[in-house]
């Protein structure tokens, strides 16, 4: 069978799930909660809370409501870090070292590139970053983790600062 790609075209991109799909989704929170910046931790529950706003008592969720979707987490991580690089590459957010550890906060360039985006998922993304940095993005630390604890399971806390403590160690 022929293949209908032309032969330049990478034949095992994927755009679900990728560094690029994450890293849009990051700079949209950021980008709604700007000024303030967020270790990976944090990114990494709000990729999740963002899309899943109904969970938390927000506007209906972008994704479906598939059973074990918190489990979604524990693989979210890697890949919240690999799309913060990918978006550095690209101007759109900014490495801050703080007291508190290494955080990521929007760029300049940030707000001009979301502002370009008006597809009806993307602007119902950015509403629901907007209702998430309103609603969530100034908890501190304990009651952010008591939330998530809450709405998607104590293990993903727990499991969130094993792999944290252990990439550390890398």
């Amino acid at each position: 069978m022929v293949s209908m790609k032309s032969p330049e075209e990478p034949q095992d991109m994927v755009l679900f799930n990728s560094p690029l799909e994450t890293g849009v989704r990051s700079v949209i929170v950021l980008n709604a909660a700007y000024p303030m910046a967020f270790d990976v931790s944090h990114l990494t529950w709000f990729d999740h809370l963002v899309v899943h706003t109904g969970d938390i008592g927000g506007p209906n969720s972008l994704h479906p409501d598939v059973p074990h979707r918190s489990g979604e987490m524990l693989v979210r991580r890697r890949l919240i870090k690999e799309s913060l690089t990918l978006m550095r590459r690209l101007h759109l957010v900014n490495i801050l070292a703080e007291d508190r550890g290494i955080v990521y906060q929007a760029s300049d360039e940030a707000y001009s590139f979301i502002e370009l985006m008006r597809s009806k998922y993307a602007c119902d993304l950015k509403a629901r970053a907007n209702w998430l940095a309103e609603n969530f993005c100034s908890l501190d630390e304990t009651k952010m983790k008591t939330l998530i604890s809450e709405k998607l399971g104590r293990w993903n806390i727990e499991f969130q600062h094993e792999a944290g403590s252990t990439e550390s160690r890398k």
